[in-house]
């Protein structure tokens, strides 16, 4: 079996402080912004950002987000090179063992996801996102927080892509009744659910607590299908990260996911299901 690890409990080297493309990135906003003969309280004013976050930038103890960088290419001047940087430092603001992850599912053609311990990222609001980040432990930094929130928000530009993705989740119904950030955070969830599940290339079924057979007992995992029409796996567990490649292994959780949706409930029942969770909260 092909397997590719990545743990975040055991840091590369990439993601310490002062080291990969943030701090590249970070010495060429530096050197552009010599070059411009800018000072930092100038440049941050034109930016709209204090001379403490563009020093953090510069000495790469900051990850840059996305309208930063797209601005500091226009005050600059830079012609492109800030901004060619701007998928990589996408990347950056992710946990190290979930960056291959996020590339794959950004190009993807078809994803099949089942849920166990929490709604997946794709269809969570920002306040039940935010919720998950400030119940991680250890706990996270203000500013981790609001990088791995943004970074999750844009993921959801996937629903919005053209050509649309297939998608399909099953969903244990723990899952949903489990009230992250509270009954009114986990209403919202349920509603952005629901307006998704709408969409005709999206499909959404829930695993009642009540059946007794579960094909899919060894926990959650993402099938892929990339823009190359390969189809790949993927398992997270505890921070920790697995890409299949291996094609007998691949089609085993083909099959297993295949039969979870026949055991679960359809997308129409589910429909139902949530609307009826959504007037007991």
């Amino acid at each position: 079996m092909t397997v590719r690890d990545e743990e975040a409990g055991q840091r590369r080297p990439e993601d310490e402080p002062g080291t990969g493309v943030v701090t590249a990135f970070g010495r060429q906003l530096k050197l552009l912004r010599v070059r411009a003969g800018l000072e930092r309280p100038e440049f941050g004013k034109r930016m709209g950002y204090s001379p403490e976050t563009v020093a953090s930038i510069e000495q790469g103890r900051r990850i840059p987000q996305a309208r930063f960088i797209e601005k500091a290419d226009e005050v600059l001047g830079a012609g492109g090179v800030l901004t060619a940087l701007k998928e990589e430092m996408g990347r950056a603001q992710y946990p190290a063992f979930f960056r291959d992850m996020a590339r794959l599912e950004a190009k993807a053609a078809a994803l099949n996801l089942y849920a166990v311990y929490a709604v997946p990222g794709l269809l969570q609001t920002e306040d039940y996102a935010r919720a998950v980040f400030h119940m991680q432990r250890p706990l996270l930094e203000d500013e981790v927080i609001e990088q791995r929130l943004e970074a999750r928000m844009v993921r959801q530009e996937i629903l919005c892509r053209r050509p649309a993705p297939l998608m399909s989740f099953v969903i244990e119904e723990a899952v949903l009744r489990r009230p992250i950030g509270g009954q009114k955070v986990m209403r919202e969830t349920l509603e952005q659910i629901l307006v998704t599940s709408q969409s005709r290339n999206v499909e959404v079924q829930v695993m009642p607590i009540e059946r007794e057979d579960n094909a899919a007992l060894g926990g959650p995992f993402t099938l892929i299908d990339t823009d190359k029409g390969q189809r790949l796996a993927y398992a997270e567990v505890q921070d920790h990260s697995r890409i299949y490649t291996d094609a007998a292994y691949v089609r085993t959780l083909e099959a297993r996911y295949g039969i979870l949706r026949s055991q679960a409930l359809t997308p129409s029942e589910s429909v139902a299901f949530i609307e009826q969770l959504m007037g007991d909260t």
